[in-house]
């Protein structure tokens, strides 16, 4: 098994994943969980990697609220976009490019990091655990992994509702190698229990998706895109929704080192 490289398919990642209201609602809620993080940090500027970061929308965002970014990737076509559009920002002063893994980028850092970003990568990695203990070695004590990553359970009952029987019983295996369809869709139970192996204590998790990519034709009483929106919202933090998410965000806190008696 190997890790995931978007060199092949950096344009179509950046038409499919961000210019639809799917990636405007990953995008909303992603960015209300972080706000969440952020607001635990006494320090007004802060020390972020974005290990994987797609095109670099939300380390831009977080550039121009002050914050200083290193940002890695494997695909240097990535890289490339990632540069461009934090250029296109007015932030690329304030953040770093690395051509490299998430699992080889801590040899790479002057000093630890207070956040981590891991969004929508733990699923193309062949090691998720080893690749998650790398990342909280990067963290400072009392740091924070803000993890998304793609549901078992959300693809699973997508293809239920379609049908797709026959793609259940061979266990969804892709059938094709150049797609943006993720290599391990990964069952939240067992991200859990990666991420407790490697030391994090598990703060709060949300939905991502949890019910519409299911809708087929909307009546005009749910207001268009705002009222999915809205609904996505309302219901992403409450169970059983939450876990049937297409995507699931996770803040995991490495410990703080406390004070001997």
């Amino acid at each position: 098994m190997m890790d995931r490289n978007f060199d092949d398919l950096a344009e179509r990642f950046a038409q499919n994943i961000y210019g639809t209201l799917k990636g405007r609602i990953r995008q909303i809620i992603l960015w209300e969980e972080l706000d969440q993080i952020l607001a635990t940090f006494p320090n007004a500027s802060l020390s972020i990697l974005d290990a994987g970061g797609g095109i670099g929308q939300i380390s831009s965002g977080l550039a121009q609220r002050g914050h200083h970014i290193t940002f890695c990737d494997v695909s240097e076509q990535m890289l490339i976009r990632a540069k461009q559009h934090a250029q296109e920002q007015g932030v690329a002063s304030q953040m770093k490019f690395i051509q490299t893994s998430a699992q080889q980028v801590g040899t790479q850092l002057e000093k630890p990091v207070d956040i981590v970003l891991f969004h929508a990568v733990l699923e193309w990695v062949a090691e998720p655990e080893k690749t998650l203990a790398a990342l909280f070695d990067t963290l400072s004590p009392g740091g924070v992994l803000s993890l998304m990553f793609y549901n078992l359970h959300g693809l699973t009952l997508q293809n239920l509702t379609l049908g797709n029987f026959g793609y259940l019983k061979a266990h969804m295996k892709k059938r094709k190698k150049k797609t943006l369809s993720p290599d391990y869709p990964r069952a939240p139970a067992e991200v859990d229990q990666w991420l407790t192996n490697v030391g994090f204590d598990i703060e709060s998790k949300a939905g991502i998706r949890v019910f519409s990519d299911f809708i087929r034709d909307l009546p005009p009483s749910a207001n268009g895109e705002e009222g999915i929106i809205e609904m996505e919202r309302r219901y992403s933090r409450q169970e059983p929704f939450m876990s049937l998410g297409r995507y699931i965000h996770v803040t995991a806190r490495k410990p703080a080192i406390k004070d001997e008696l």
